[in-house]
């Protein structure tokens, strides 16, 4: 007996994997679930991953994302933030749906575009993960090509920057190497969950100034 999509359960905070997936099967129960859904999807090698994210996960989400945005905004760089949209490329038979993402350096590639092909498009050129409660597997982002990927598991930031292929892990970023985005994440994250969301990014912009005017 095959079972259907609707009769799968995936508890808030679990994931369930499903293997030997083809990839014309990925991309049919893509379309059967649809974008307004909470669950995210992966993909890579035949394996289909869906998680059902809690709602401490889309808070780190939202507050790092946030961060992101005033960082890029006092650089004055400009950035296409493109959530969780879903990233995958049939030639690395892989794809993935990020926490957040962003457009920095290849902004300008796809700028006002509706849809995103990575046969032509490049990668986002940041993509983040709040892994509380499942760990990010690389191979999807590897395989995508996404120049940096942030993990966050609770308190802790993780920052991976692709080197010949290959995710190595860093304390500094390739996109923001003047600033201690390790250290400064954790702490502003942290301190949203006493002071609030806006004081926290009034406090956030006012550091970041700083930083600009003062480097060393």
């Amino acid at each position: 007996m095959l079972l259907e999509l609707n009769q799968l359960i995936v508890k808030a905070g679990h994931q369930l994997l499903i293997k030997d997936v083809s990839w014309s099967a990925y991309k049919r129960i893509l379309a059967e679930l649809g974008d307004n859904r909470s669950s995210r999807i992966g993909y890579s090698q035949g394996v289909l991953e869906i998680m059902a994210p809690l709602p401490e996960h889309e808070v780190a989400k939202v507050i790092i994302g946030d961060l992101v945005k005033v960082l890029l905004e006092e650089l004055d760089l400009e950035f296409w933030s493109l959530g969780s949209t879903t990233f995958d490329k049939e030639s690395m038979n892989a794809g993935v749906e990020p926490d957040d993402c962003f457009y920095i350096q290849n902004e300008a590639r796809i700028r006002g575009k509706d849809r995103i092909n990575l046969e032509t498009d490049p990668p986002p050129d940041l993509a983040i993960e709040i892994d509380i409660t499942s760990r990010t597997r690389f191979n999807n982002y590897q395989a995508l090509r996404v120049p940096e990927l942030w993990r966050w598991n609770g308190s802790k930031l993780e920052i991976n920057v692709l080197f010949d292929g290959k995710y190595i892990e860093s304390n500094t970023s390739s996109i923001f190497p003047n600033i201690p985005i390790f250290q400064a994440i954790p702490e502003y994250l942290m301190q949203s969950k006493s002071n609030g969301r806006n004081a926290t990014m009034k406090a956030f912009r006012a550091w970041i100034r700083q930083k600009i005017s003062s480097p060393i």
